[in-house]
């Protein structure tokens, strides 16, 4: 199993919106692609938020040939279309881990 980890932070501008958004329509349409079998949508606490919150998204991957398979034929549209919702916004990192127990 392997978790691909979305880490954003986001201004308290587009909070409410974008949360909502995450939750009803982008998670929904990366895991429709049918290279994840679910998604968590995590705050980390006990961070700075003066400037806004920090969400883990975390999509899980039967193999990493599937994550590949997003990153290859998917990802770049779904940046693309955050970019062009949210602007600058928001900044994200990405990772992948591999689940070991």
């Amino acid at each position: 199993m392997f978790i691909y980890n979305v880490t954003s932070k986001v201004t308290w501008a587009i909070h409410d919106e974008w949360i909502a958004w995450m939750k009803e329509i982008h998670t929904k349409a990366v895991v429709d692609t049918g290279c994840f079998t679910s998604v968590t949508i995590l705050r980390l606490l006990e961070v700075e938020e003066e400037e806004g919150p920090t969400y883990a998204i975390q999509y899980s991957a039967e193999s990493k040939s599937l994550y590949n398979q997003y990153i290859e034929k998917f990802a770049p549209a779904f940046k693309q279309e955050i970019f062009n919702k949210w602007g600058d916004n928001f900044i994200a990192f990405r990772s992948l881990m591999q689940v070991v127990n």
